[in-house]
This record gives structure tokens, C-alpha cells and sequence, in this order.
């Protein structure tokens, strides 16, 4: 079976390359942008890479070809000059759609995000919402899979963790009391192997979050002492960093603004985890630190 992937370059897409060149009944087209972001990707003869530009349905549907599923992972949660959410995870999601329709993809599956809704007042959540609608609305088999914070080699998450950790002293949003369920990054990919596997009909979302509640403060200070890190942790009201946010985002055309603090700052709101339905057994909080930690030690 062969497998493309959007956005193939990113933390979640390498991951999943890395899982499919493991494998001996898979192949997968790795669609990225540039001859950078391909020079990223795994090097396996399982993987294909194609450079196109998103916003060419043609290309796109040419690329498709023969793919058995879609997996779609291009978005941002934090905007820049030149890439919006309007752009960046609406639109391109749409381009994605109307791809797979002409070339005949039974499968899309979308990579989504805890709370995702076309009637969240956040803009970030409400166009992960508007994705999802995208896709569900395409007439394509499709599964959508929302995640919490995903944590493992080369995600965001996991790089600010370490950096935080590190520090000595920490001032944390909120004082870090919010609280969050943490996935490790190789849950994830496998959860989207098993659905691209078994496609069911319609339109599907789950929820699928690691097996532990944690405040983020008790995470960083979990993943200070497993490096031997004395860490004081202090507050940043939120009220201020939002203020800040907002003046430098304006200025700089994008950055971290009073959305993304939004986002990261909430509660996450889960229900019911679809572990068992996506074939996933989690992996335990404490093995998945251990893991980004030694990546960290084994890094150049």
C-alpha cells in the first residue's frame, strides 16, 4: 500500500516516514515544498519525495496518483508574515481535498488538534475546525484524529520542554497550572498507520491523548530532575504576555500572539480516548521524557 503525506517535512511527518521505512508493506510519498524539506526527510527506498507548491490542485492530484490514503499534517500554529491560518491550514487543507477527489484517494486522514471547532472564538482552533469540516464534508472515507501536545523528536513541544527545563529559573504562563495530556509522537504515527490500514467508511474523529494528567509545571519540573537540574518555577501573568504578544506580532507580522497563548494555556478538554480503537497501546509519560531526553544527550 502506498501512503502520501503533506507537510512530510515536520516533526509528525518524519516520524511517520521513519515508522513506514521500518515496514515492509508500506511506501509512502513524502509531498513537501522545497528541495530543503525533502533534504530532511528519511532516507529509505520506501519514500518518495515530491516537491510541489500546495496551492496547485493539479500538481497535487498528480502526485496522488496511486496513493491509497492521504495523510494531511500542513498547518501552523504560530503565523508569520507570509503564512496565515486562513492560508496555512484552511486552504491548504481544501487544495488536499479537491486533490484526492480527482485522483480518486480512498482515504484522507487529517491530524487535528484538541478542541478543534467552526465555533471556537479562538482563530487557531476555529480554522482547525474548518479543516476538519473540509474533510468531512469531501465525500472521501476519512478519519480525523485530534491530538494534545505531542511530544518526541523534532516537535516543538518537546524542544521548548528541554529548554525550559534547563533554564534554572523558569517563569511559566499561568505558573504552569494548566493542565494536559501529552502524547508521545510515536503513538501518534502509529495510530495513523493502523487507520490508513483500515479505513472505515464515512466520516470518523477520534481523540486519542497520552495516559497521563499533568500540570505543565510538574512536567517541566519531572523533566529537570531526570537531568539533574535544580529549577525554580515562577509565574508570567497571562494578562502581560498576552499584552506583549499582541504589540510584537503587529510590529513583526507574526510570532507568538494572544491566540497561541490561548491555546497553549487552556485546560485540554478531552472525552473519550480512542487508544484502543486506533491500535495503540500509550506509551508511558516517564518513557516518552526518557526518550526525548536521550535524543537531547545524543544530539550533536
Amino acid at each position: 500500500m502506498t501512503i502520501a503525506v503533506t507537510g512530510a517535512n515536520g516533526g509528525v511527518g518524519r516520524n511517520l516516514l521513519a515508522h513506514v521505512a521500518e515496514r515492509g508493506d508500506l511506501t509512502a510519498t513524502a509531498v513537501v515544498r522545497s528541495e530543503r524539506a525533502a533534504a530532511a526527510l528519511p532516507s529509505s527506498s520506501s519514500i518518495t519525495p515530491r516537491i510541489i507548491s500546495f496551492g496547485d490542485v493539479g500538481e497535487l492530484t498528480q502526485v496522488l496518483q496511486g496513493a491509497s490514503c492521504v495523510v494531511h499534517l500542513a498547518g501552523i500554529l504560530i503565523e508569520s508574515a507570509t503564512a496565515r491560518y486562513e492560508s496555512a491550514n484552511v486552504a491548504s487543507t481544501a487544495v488536499v481535498v479537491a486533490a484526492a477527489q480527482d485522483a480518486g484517494v480512498r482515504h484522507i486522514v487529517l491530524v487535528s488538534v484538541i478542541g478543534a471547532s467552526t465555533d471556537s472564538r479562538n482563530r487557531y482552533l476555529r480554522s482547525k475546525g474548518e479543516a476538519e469540516s473540509a474533510v468531512r464534508s469531501s465525500g472521501v472515507p476519512s478519519t480525523i484524529i485530534r491530538t494534545p501536545m505531542l511530544l518526541g523528536r523534532g516537535t516543538a513541544a518537546a524542544a521548548a520542554l528541554v529548554r525550559t527545563a534547563q533554564l534554572g529559573r523558569a517563569r511559566l504562563l499561568a505558573g504552569g497550572h494548566y493542565s494536559m495530556r501529552p502524547l508521545d509522537l510515536d503513538d501518534l504515527s502509529l495510530a495513523i498507520l493502523h487507520v490508513c490500514s483500515t479505513p472505515s467508511e464515512g466520516a470518523i474523529i477520534h481523540e486519542l491523548f497520552g495516559p497521563e494528567t499533568v500540570r505543565y509545571r510538574d512536567l517541566v519540573a519531572r523533566a529537570a530532575d531526570m537531568m539533574g537540574q535544580e529549577l525554580i518555577i515562577g509565574t508570567m501573568p497571562v494578562w502581560m504576555a498576552k499584552v506583549s504578544a499582541a504589540i510584537t506580532h503587529r510590529v513583526r507580522g507574526g510570532g507568538i500572539s494572544p491566540t497561541v497563548i490561548d491555546v497553549i494555556t487552556a485546560d485540554e478538554d478531552v472525552r473519550t480516548n480512542a487508544a484502543a480503537e486506533l491500535g495503540v497501546g500509550l506509551t508511558p509519560l516517564s518513557t516518552t521524557l526518557e526518550k526525548i531526553l536521550l535524543d537531547r544527550a545524543g544530539a550533536p
